[in-house]
């Protein structure tokens, strides 16, 4: 498939949300994948602050990075030295990060993590999406894999877009590593095109009573996530956007490895 088709939504005065397909961490060394993600943040304004809720990052109760510069974490083994050697020196967003904490403790318990970095889920994208490293970043767990709980987390944080806040999970559409072929000689399996077309429609239909009982309704979902952490950041960012009734657009698509879905949702 056709990793450089993009649909390009149209931007609304608030800013957007969105989820990106964070990939492997080669995408940070591999600018033939990395530079479709610098295009979609380079046809919109730059953010005041990123809030990344990161698959690589499951913690509970919610915990928010506090820290005022952030160390990035290395959470992946056996690549190549020059991964390990690569620098993301964004600030954090501790005038974010309080503000958050009140607003969430109004509803729900909360933690702060004064020493959190940045996961390969968030900082490998951000290498190409805000290359200057010049945006504040606040890290936020992912504190369940509940769709309805997600969901609302999503709404209670959509008011951050009126601030320019990018709100943004991270994780994949799809994302089974033991269906994946690192030559990618083949074709996309099939589970996998239906499984990240239905997402497509879903998204576009914003049919979010089926986003949310995806378990379900979802085709081949055992396949397409044998684990669901990857998957469920989408259901918090469409939350983010159910409050304004966004339209939406991929400027990403296609896969990785044949089976990983590539796809990137753009809501506003």
């Amino acid at each position: 498939m056709d990793e450089s088709a993009k649909e390009k939504p149209t931007q609304s005065e608030r800013f957007p949300c969105g989820f990106v397909g964070h990939g492997a961490p080669t995408l940070a060394t591999t600018p033939a994948k990395g530079q479709d993600l610098s295009r979609w943040t380079g046809a919109i304004q730059k953010p005041s602050a990123i809030l990344v809720v990161s698959a690589h990052w499951q913690k509970r109760p919610v915990s928010i990075g506090t820290t005022r510069t952030i160390p990035l974490i290395y959470d992946f083994y056996g690549f190549e030295k020059e991964l390990y050697e690569l620098q993301y020196p964004a600030p954090g967003a501790p005038f974010l990060a309080e503000s958050l904490k009140a607003r969430l403790s109004e509803r729900m318990p909360v933690e702060e993590e004064p020493e959190r970095g940045l996961d390969h889920g968030a900082w490998v994208p951000l290498l190409w999406m805000y290359p200057e490293a010049d945006v504040p970043v606040l890290p936020l767990s992912l504190p369940t894999q509940n769709p309805a709980e997600l969901f609302e987390l999503g709404r209670i944080l959509a008011p951050l877009r009126d601030e320019g806040v990018f709100i943004l999970g991270s994780g994949n559409l799809t994302h089974n590593l033991r269906r994946i072929d690192m030559a990618g000689s083949g074709t996309t399996p099939a589970w996998a095109a239906e499984f990240d077309e239905w997402i497509r429609q879903v998204l576009v239909s914003r049919d979010y009573d089926a986003l949310m009982d995806y378990e379900q309704k979802a085709p081949a979902v055992d396949l397409a996530h044998p684990s669901r952490e990857h998957f469920v950041p989408i259901i918090l960012a469409a939350g983010a956007a159910s409050v304004a009734g966004d339209g939406v657009g991929f400027p990403v698509q296609g896969f990785e490895f044949l089976s990983i879905s590539r796809r990137c949702v753009q809501f506003g």
